[in-house]
């Protein structure tokens, strides 16, 4: 299979963990008789020193005549970087918005898992993190309150300010839908979480995830308030597979969820549209202070790349190959400084992305 795939390393430490990607990407297309065709773009800091603004048409045009994308961290220090002196729509993140704009990105999946040598590392009492877990949070990406009408005005001498939540039944379909589909590829059950003791957009949330679930008899759903699942998230998170929500909601979950495993440095994240195309990136940032160091954790960027062949290409067996060498890496013991303990081994950024490389095995 040819896989066409856009390359935006990004800012910060994107390079450094992209190559590690591509390093493990470019090894197990070998072994599996794929071939890679690698086109790369800016967006970001990189792009606004390039070209004054942080995504270009070039970029948008590349990326859509790709099937995925695989990206870096975008962004730089708030306090010190030029890039945030800029207005606020010609800042690195504003490319990240638009790119998710153009492409029609309205589905962000973002796993958590405990690897059970790092289950010292979860911040959890034991009795919990022994269970270990493995979720993912869906988070619908391009409605709600984010991208809602919003204002501030001033009446009879008060500043006020009104953001408006706003979600339609075809947008909480297709996410829906996406959820659904990926359960089934899980453990069959899906966690849909609202406010619907308060809030209109919950209740129509509620009543479309119950419509769409008719279809899925397979996959057992389950209703739960925001609220409520806060706190289930760090009292019991073992009992999660897919956990399916709107947009805020979802942005503050997938946070919470990233902590438990200890290490933001170890997650992947993957954006989809209704085409298989998805961009694949690391959750954390990119870490500035660190960047060209070569002691970042290429790990998230890797898993990455694993989530990207395994929705945008169907190719489940190369992703759990690449999955299975990240955990075999760790049981032997193998560290970056990030997730370094007494008695492991230490590893630089790219030093842990050839190991993982070498433990590939390949098809049969």
């Amino acid at each position: 299979m040819k896989l066409n795939i856009a390359v935006i390393k990004g800012d910060g430490i994107g390079p450094e963990i992209v190559n590690e990607a591509l390093r493990v990407l470019q090894k197990t297309a070998g072994l599996y008789g794929h071939e890679l065709s690698l086109k790369e773009v800016l967006l970001g800091g990189a792009s606004i020193d390039a070209f004054g603004r942080p995504l270009t048409d070039e970029t948008i045009e590349v990326c859509r005549a790709s099937d995925a994308v695989l990206m870096g961290s975008i962004g730089g220090d708030t306090n010190t970087s030029p890039w945030y002196k800029l207005e606020p729509h010609l800042r690195p993140e504003a490319g990240l918005l638009g790119i998710r704009k153009a492409l029609g990105l309205f589905a962000n999946l973002r796993p958590a898992y405990l690897y059970e040598v790092l289950a010292d590392a979860c911040p959890l009492k034991k009795e919990i993190s022994a269970k270990g877990f493995d979720l993912l949070i869906m988070r619908e990406l391009t409605g709600g309150l984010y991208f809602g009408e919003r204002k501030t005005v001033t009446e009879n001498g008060i500043r006020k300010a009104v953001d408006t939540l706003t979600y339609d039944e075809n947008e909480i379909r297709r996410i829906a839908i996406r959820a659904f589909e990926i359960a089934r590829k899980r453990k069959k059950k899906v966690t849909s979480v609202d406010k619907a003791n308060v809030l209109d957009s919950s209740r129509l949330w509620r009543a479309v995830v119950n419509e769409v679930s008719a279809d899925y008899p397979d996959v057992v759903l389950e209703h739960m308030l925001v609220d409520n699942c806060a706190m289930q998230l760090v009292k019991d998170p073992a009992q999660f597979d897919v956990v399916l929500t709107e947009n805020m909601f979802g942005d503050i979950l997938s946070d919470e969820a990233s902590m438990i495993t200890g290490s933001i440095g170890m997650l992947s994240s993957a954006s989809l549209n209704d085409t298989k195309l998805g961009l694949y990136e690391p959750s954390h940032g990119s870490a500035p202070d660190i960047a060209g160091k070569n002691i970042a954790n290429p790990i998230a960027t890797i898993l990455s790349a694993a989530m990207m062949l395994r929705y945008s290409f169907d190719l489940d067996r190369e992703a759990d190959d690449i999955e299975n060498a990240v955990r075999t890496v760790l049981n032997e013991g193998f560290r970056t400084k990030d997730i370094y303990s007494e008695g492991m081994k230490e590893l630089s950024c790219s030093g842990m992305g050839e190991m993982i490389a070498g433990h590939i095995k390949g098809g049969s």
